[in-house]
């Protein structure tokens, strides 16, 4: 469960990177919206991802709410998503 929850974490961060940093630019000052709206699906359905998993996750790893919050949080948060697996996540994975 753990490395499904990194992975989409990553992924999530990556497509949110890419919205911020690629794709408005390009929507708003290129007024190209194609790309926009490709990545900003694939983003939305990572996004719900990784909120369930972290839900999950919750349980698994025996999180307080705080920390719950805190993961959650870090998905709206640019390059939260990185920070947050390093935090809570990194050790996990090799146990």
């Amino acid at each position: 469960m753990i490395t499904s929850f990194r992975i989409i974490s990553f992924l999530e961060g990556v497509s949110y990177l890419l919205i911020l940093f690629v794709t408005m630019p390009l929507k708003y000052i290129f007024e190209s919206p194609e790309p926009n709206q490709i990545i900003g699906m694939a983003h939305g359905f990572l996004f719900l991802l990784y909120i369930v998993l972290a839900i999950m996750v919750k349980f698994e790893k025996q999180w307080n709410a705080k920390t719950l919050i805190i993961v959650l949080l870090c998905s709206i948060i640019p390059f939260g998503t990185f920070w947050m697996d390093k935090k809570y996540l990194k050790d996990s994975a090799k146990a």
